[in-house]
């Protein structure tokens, strides 16, 4: 009995030997055989930087300090464009597959699986101007149908335009070129929907000239009504556009957010109401549309400022409850929160829609000179790269933005370094009539600068 106890026991230790060898040779062949297995256990190590490698080159472009951008932020009065108005990963980076010499001991499986984990980071916003001769993208004397008169400078008395003529290269990368019949071929049955400032409003115009070529198209779409994108009674505009382009069922809108809040007036009824500034709810516009759009490029910034949050009869919000926090109530405080709240939001949101890319658009910067927009303050410049034509640093220039879409699916569309070198393509003293009137060094003459913000969105799109 002893004896047969034993043969069974040496029996069934050998069998599991014999089940642990299997178990081990079929692991290490799926391990040899399987790319996604190595590429979802390496894929943080491929696309994640750690803090300490990452380092800013603080002499690598002419910047000011945050600090300085946020209080010439604060007296801004002409962020919507038009002087008299009262109204107010997570980088900018695209994978670029990179050159692989593979092992002649490795089949073809392994060949793709070492050209994914041999990918690098292509970072669009260091690089350089260079001088382009097919720019500009679309003449500034047409696109009348989606170019403002007051942001066209081909029709101001401005006689230079050799800001025109450059165009922004990556320091490690192709970016490609960009082509309006392409672009919308690849937007085929999208929207994409830009919510922000006056500025955001110049992208969207920006974008629509170089989607046409700068040319009339009348078979394109208002469809601004189904957004309620219609121009209320008494209102000088509406409160955003849209249009459809039939023949790719592309949709490309705009719609004014200055603050990116939600605003909920206190009496619906009475013209002269104050209003709760949520800072910690995304605009309305944006939670109920959300669902119709597969990109988002947001931007806000320049009506930051105590003078504009009292003109609209604004009062800060968290939690359906009036701020009473003073260091929140700060305005530098209450737009980071504001920032930090909607980048989450809008990140929790791309989860439950894998069709959804998000992007936070970085600060423009403005240029003024000896004074303010009221004070004298001027942009009188037109050679273009006298502060130089190359960004080196790393890290965003607009720290607010770039630190809140870290670790989130928003995507950082960086332009406040590259555009901080072109200060001579604001629309500075020029108007449509020969009189004096107030500098605009916030705005950009388009075409311009905001076509540079769109070829660099167009690049990040083409690797999501």
């Amino acid at each position: 009995m002893k004896g047969g106890n034993v043969g069974r026991f040496l029996g069934g230790q050998f069998s599991f030997f014999l089940s642990a060898l299997l178990f081990t040779t079929i692991f290490l062949w799926s391990w040899e055989k399987n790319p996604l297995l190595t590429n979802l256990l390496s894929a943080q190590d491929q696309f994640i930087m750690q803090p300490s490698e990452i380092s800013v080159d603080e002499s690598a472009v002419s910047l000011r300090s945050n600090k300085q951008i946020v209080d010439e932020h604060s007296n801004s009065q002409i962020a919507e464009g038009r002087i008299e108005e009262d109204r107010l990963e997570v980088s900018d980076s695209f994978v670029k597959n990179v050159t692989v010499s593979p092992s002649t001991r490795r089949n073809d499986d392994k060949k793709i699986m070492t050209s994914q984990l041999e990918r690098r980071a292509c970072n669009v916003a260091r690089g350089r101007w260079i001088a382009e001769r097919r720019r500009p993208l679309y003449s500034g004397f047409k696109c009348k149908q989606w170019l403002s008169d007051m942001w066209a400078c081909r029709l101001t008395q401005r006689t230079d335009f050799s800001y025109e003529g450059y165009r922004w290269q990556p320091e490690n990368c192709e970016m490609p070129d960009f082509n309006g019949t392409e672009f919308l071929r690849r937007m085929q049955d999208k929207t994409i929907a830009f919510i922000g400032d006056s500025l955001g409003r110049q992208q969207f115009q920006s974008l629509m000239c170089m989607a046409t070529g700068g040319e009339d198209m009348p078979e394109v779409e208002n469809v601004g009504w189904k957004y309620g994108l219609v121009k209320p009674r008494g209102a000088i505009r509406p409160d955003g556009w849209a249009y459809r382009f039939p023949n790719t069922n592309t949709t490309i809108l705009y719609y004014w957010s200055a603050s990116l809040c939600g605003i909920e007036p206190f009496n619906v009824t009475d013209p002269a109401t104050k209003s709760a500034m949520n800072l910690d709810q995304p605009p309305a516009f944006l939670r109920k549309y959300l669902d119709q759009f597969d990109v988002v490029v947001l931007n806000t910034g320049h009506h930051w400022n105590r003078g504009k949050i009292n003109a609209n009869r604004w009062v800060m919000h968290v939690n359906g409850m009036p701020v009473v926090n003073r260091k929140l109530a700060e305005i530098g405080n209450a737009k980071n929160f504001t920032v930090y709240s909607i980048a989450r939001w809008l990140d929790s949101q791309i989860a439950s829609r894998p069709q959804l890319k998000g992007f936070f658009r970085t600060i423009s910067p403005r240029h003024f000179s000896n004074g303010d927009w009221n004070t004298g303050g001027h942009c009188d410049n037109t050679i273009p790269l006298t502060k130089g034509n190359e960004v080196q640093q790393e890290e965003s220039s607009d720290p607010v933005i770039g630190d809140a879409v870290k670790g989130t699916k928003v995507k950082l569309l960086d332009i406040t370094a590259i555009s901080e070198l072109r200060d001579e393509g604001h629309i500075s003293h020029y108007s449509l009539k020969a009189s004096e009137g107030i500098n605009d060094c916030l705005h950009w003459c388009l075409p311009g600068i905001p076509d540079t913000w769109n070829e660099l969105l167009y690049a990040q799109l083409q690797c999501l």
